[in-house]
């Protein structure tokens, strides 16, 4: 069955940039409603630590197929579309781009719910996608606007949706591993019977943190899931030159682990299912996603000098996880090739108005530099450079100071008492 044309009547690109990629799809094309079981095989098996190894045998269906299809063709267009963007200084600081690795943010998503948790290290534009995030929200936020996913303020790194349980990016290589499984935490203690993914990558698989996150969750059984996305170079060094053991899916020792071909998005939709019922019934198990990045660690590595262009060139033409599922739509005859490459077409509108959208989108106002620093009504309250507070006794605070090197210190006021 062929993938049906685009109707006529579908609501402008403008407003889809607005909404989820799921709803996108579901107005802009009516692509493959059918749920007819398919069965397919992942590309190789699973390997286990301390568990039973999952089915290669997976279930999907045209409908989720399409989806994967068009999902990861907006996330490869859109990393590609923030290079470009860097590149002409529209886009400053950090950026780490997710071409390559998208399998491991659709196939995850398939497995969940939201009100499973996801965070993740600064490589977090896909997974914001995945969640439900927007192209707005996404090129508004790389620029500093106001439509940002993070109002402008957090940049590449730091994306974030509360409303989807997208707990965000972090700059801190692993922080967020302790994070996440506080999060579990706190499922386990509201009986959510919801579990949380912590994503890091193998350049974060030696930190302390994680190893001590990981030893409570097993203590109290925790619902954390331990996502190593392995690109194989943590920045530029090789994998088997940062860990004598680089089989992560058995760093947990008394931790259960599998791993995973991360650039084939049933196999990890089937990795995450399975992880998913295992953590809800036996605490943390830890989940080693073999996947690969296009491009370098960040915007200012070139990712050729401790990589050769055949090794790269290699893995595209033999393990892409958009052309892996092109192929597999194709060979069950659920569309032609023509269609697919419309798909891509609309996509690149798509990205191109979105980032039109974000350049008109303003930036942050000076007064947002001092919110969202501290919660209100908490007894800690942040000042701007210009404001001067009176304490509990009507005391005069003055909140600032200046520093030697010409910069303005934002002070604190502390809500205490203080005698008389």
């Amino acid at each position: 069955m062929a993938l049906s044309h685009l109707a006529s009547s579908s609501p402008s690109r403008s407003a889809n940039l607005l909404k989820p990629l799921s709803s996108v799809i579901s107005l802009r094309r009516p692509i493959s409603t059918d749920t007819t079981p398919i069965t397919v095989e992942t590309s190789v098996p699973f390997t286990a630590h301390q568990c039973e190894a999952p089915s290669r045998t997976v279930q999907t269906n045209a409908k989720e197929l399409a989806t994967f299809f068009r999902d990861m063709v907006v996330m490869r267009r859109m990393e590609i579309a923030a290079d470009s963007l860097y590149k002409a200084k529209l886009i400053r600081g950090f950026c780490h781009l997710y071409d390559g690795q998208e399998a491991v943010a659709v196939g995850m998503e398939a497995a969940l719910t939201k009100k499973d948790c996801i965070i993740t290290s600064y490589r977090d534009h896909c997974t914001f996608v995945a969640r439900g995030g927007t192209l707005l929200e996404v090129f508004a936020e790389l620029m500093g606007r106001q439509a940002g996913c993070s109002k402008g303020k957090g940049g590449s790194m730091h994306f974030y949706k509360k409303d989807s349980n997208f707990y965000g990016g972090h700059g801190i290589v692993g922080a967020q591993v302790p994070l996440g499984c506080g999060l579990a935490f706190a499922q386990k203690y509201c009986k959510d019977e919801a579990v949380t993914f912590a994503l890091y990558g193998d350049g974060a698989a030696n930190q302390g943190q994680l190893f001590e996150a990981l030893n409570i969750s097993a203590l109290w059984d925790l619902p954390a899931i331990l996502v190593c996305e392995n690109n194989h170079y943590g920045m530029g060094t090789a994998e088997w030159r940062a860990a004598k053991s680089p089989a992560y899916y058995k760093r947990g020792d008394y931790a259960p682990g599998l791993k995973v071909d991360g650039m084939d998005a049933l196999a990890v939709k089937q990795a995450c299912a399975f992880a998913k019922e295992h953590a809800l019934k036996n605490g943390p198990i830890i989940l080693e996603m073999d996947t690969y990045r296009y491009h370098g660690h960040s915007m200012s590595d070139p990712g050729s000098t401790y990589r050769t262009r055949d090794e790269i060139t290699g893995v595209r033409q033999e393990r892409d996880p958009i052309e892996r599922i092109r192929k597999l739509i194709l060979s069950h005859d659920l569309s032609t090739d023509k269609e697919l490459k419309d798909i891509e077409k609309e996509v690149r509108k798509e990205v191109d108005d979105a980032i039109a959208q974000a350049k008109e989108n303003p930036v942050p106002e000076p007064s947002e530099l001092f919110s969202d620093v501290y919660a209100k009504g908490l007894g800690v309250e942040s000042f701007g450079a210009d404001r001067k507070e009176k304490n509990s006794h009507g005391r005069h605070l003055d909140n600032t100071r200046d520093d030697p090197s010409g910069e303005v210190i934002i002070g604190l006021c502390f809500h205490n008492p203080l005698p008389a």
